[in-house]
């Protein structure tokens, strides 16, 4: 077996791996923060917030692992990144 082959084939099983995560975290239900809200988490696997050109609060979502390993998915507001480099 050459290499490229080899290559080919290991890009291909990254690749399925990298889809079926995405499909894993597609099927849960986002939950909405809210003040108070008991949170479990072990491990932030993203974050991401509405585009905006300008500062202002934008909403935002945290995708986490929670204790039990199981995706979990939080919908929140906060200032926008772009805040932070504005006086």
């Amino acid at each position: 077996m050459n290499t490229k082959a080899i290559y080919a084939a290991c890009l291909f099983a990254a690749l399925n791996i990298c889809t079926l995560s995405a499909r894993a975290e597609a099927d849960v239900a986002p939950r909405t923060y809210t003040y108070g809200t008991q949170l479990d988490i072990r491990k932030v696997l993203s974050l991401t917030e509405d585009a905006t050109p300008s500062c202002g609060v934008v909403n935002a979502q945290l995708t986490y692992l929670d204790s039990q390993s199981r995706t979990q998915v939080l919908d929140y507001r906060k200032f926008a990144d772009n805040c932070n480099s504005q006086n």
